[in-house]
């Protein structure tokens, strides 16, 4: 939607909601002479005219049709039906609205930020390796000067950014996560540099991985995944509020804090598109990506509601619905969608309904993607009961807290051996001095 629009009912709505409209309307063409409406039919239709005219004897717009309407000449329509017009016009509060922050809550973002400005690399001594990824490995760090506090230091090599042309994304990773401060969201403190590496200074959380809670335990009952699920649910509701897509759900990248609490990490994927806007950059692990991605046909925060469906069935069962010998394989079988996938019995009819209804091949029929937006989801039937508001206040008891003696225990974590490559410097260039 790249101008205002020209249905006067439509020039208020929100850019995103417009958005939304255009993705469902579908073109349907007439010849001379068609009826269009037939007098005495239940208007369940809403028509936009985009080429041509009407015989319009009066207004029509009842829910009983009291006057046909014909095509004079050929006409093209753009139409919608009634529940989806609803779904998408009904209500426009869609739980998401821009969240101000307290000018305590500010305050302590400044201090936070003042101290943080003030530190050097060489202020911090490394402990132990907490993991390894495509790109990075991520250290536990101690303060020199004050040995109680312990910090997570992501290392990234430059030459290999650069050897795989990652500056976008890595440029990315770092904007979104200065500026997003979510109970949910692990926090970025600060970043450094030098010639072989850039540094991400993070909070560090020493309760594991979710994925090897998953792996040790084989599958989680409903109220487990239920908690998890919310906390992720929270994640995005921040995230989506502010235009910012996730595009990388998945156990390894939901990592526990020492009270057992869930928070997202790795932040490679994630893109700032703006409201009601969509992207065709192809990413996302094999398994949790949606089909409007595999077709590029261009996505937006709906994606993420279909990798929370993916997450939900993996969390339940201890393995994603979808998933093939290699990547090509995964996404045919993605594309044959959801209702062929059996789910195992452990799935409970309610939970499998929420996962369907999420994992819906048009985004806009997505739950957590219509009028409510995410409230839509935390209203759903498997989400009865819970206590949303203990969960935002930290107050809900987890269903599993985290053995960790102190901030320096890694136990949760797999054994690392030490990085004992050393990487060329990198070539005269200027691409990192956001970091």
């Amino acid at each position: 939607v790249n101008s205002p629009p020209s249905v006067p009912r439509f020039q208020s709505l929100p850019e995103d909601i417009l958005s939304k409209l255009a993705d469902t309307l579908e073109e349907t063409c007439y010849n001379d002479g068609d009826y269009i409406i037939r007098q005495g039919a239940t208007g369940d239709t809403f028509f936009i005219i985009s080429k041509g005219q009407l015989f319009l004897p009066f207004c029509c717009s009842e829910d009983v049709r009291t006057a046909s309407v014909t095509a004079m000449g050929d006409v093209t329509c753009l139409v919608i039906d009634r529940e989806s017009f609803k779904q998408l016009i009904g209500g426009l509060d869609d739980g998401s609205s821009k969240q101000y922050d307290s000018d305590e809550v500010k305050e302590k973002w400044k201090a936070e930020a003042d101290f943080f400005s003030s530190v050097s690399l060489s202020d911090f001594k490394i402990i132990c390796t907490l993991g390894i990824g495509g790109f990075s490995r991520v250290e536990l760090v101690q303060l020199k000067n004050d040995r109680s506090r312990s910090f997570a230091l992501k290392v990234l090599k430059k030459r290999h950014i650069l050897d795989t042309s990652q500056q976008g994304h890595i440029l990315s990773e770092r904007r979104i996560m200065m500026e997003v401060h979510s109970p949910f969201i692990i926090r970025l403190y600060r970043t450094f540099r030098d010639s072989k590496y850039l540094y991400m200074l993070l909070e560090a959380c020493l309760g594991g991985e979710l994925w090897s809670l998953l792996r040790d335990r084989g599958s989680f009952d409903d109220s487990t995944t239920r908690f998890y699920t919310g906390c992720v649910i929270e994640a995005l509701v921040f995230l989506h509020s502010r235009g910012i897509i996730y595009r990388d759900l998945k156990p390894e990248n939901i990592i526990l804090d020492h009270g057992g609490y869930a928070k997202l990490v790795d932040f490679g994927f994630a893109k700032k598109v703006g409201l009601g806007k969509k992207t065709w950059t192809f990413c996302g692990t094999p398994e949790y990506v949606a089909p409007e991605i595999i077709l590029n046909k261009g996505h937006d925060s709906s994606a993420d509601c279909w990798s929370l469906g993916i997450l939900v069935f993996e969390l339940l069962s201890g393995s994603p619905p979808f998933s093939g010998s290699d990547p090509m394989n995964t996404y045919n079988i993605i594309l044959r969608g959801i209702d062929m996938v059996e789910f195992p019995k452990k799935i409970t009819k309610s939970a499998a309904n929420l996962i369907k209804r999420l994992c819906r091949e048009n985004p806009s029929e997505r739950l957590g993607n219509q009028k409510n937006g995410v409230k839509d989801i935390q209203k759903h039937k498997w989400f009865e009961g819970f206590n949303w508001e203990g969960l935002r206040q930290g107050t809900m008891d987890p269903p599993f807290i985290p053995t960790v003696d102190g901030p320096f225990d890694s136990s949760n974590f797999d054994y690392f051996p030490k990085d004992e490559e050393d990487p060329p410097p990198d070539e005269e260039s200027d691409w990192d001095l956001e970091f």
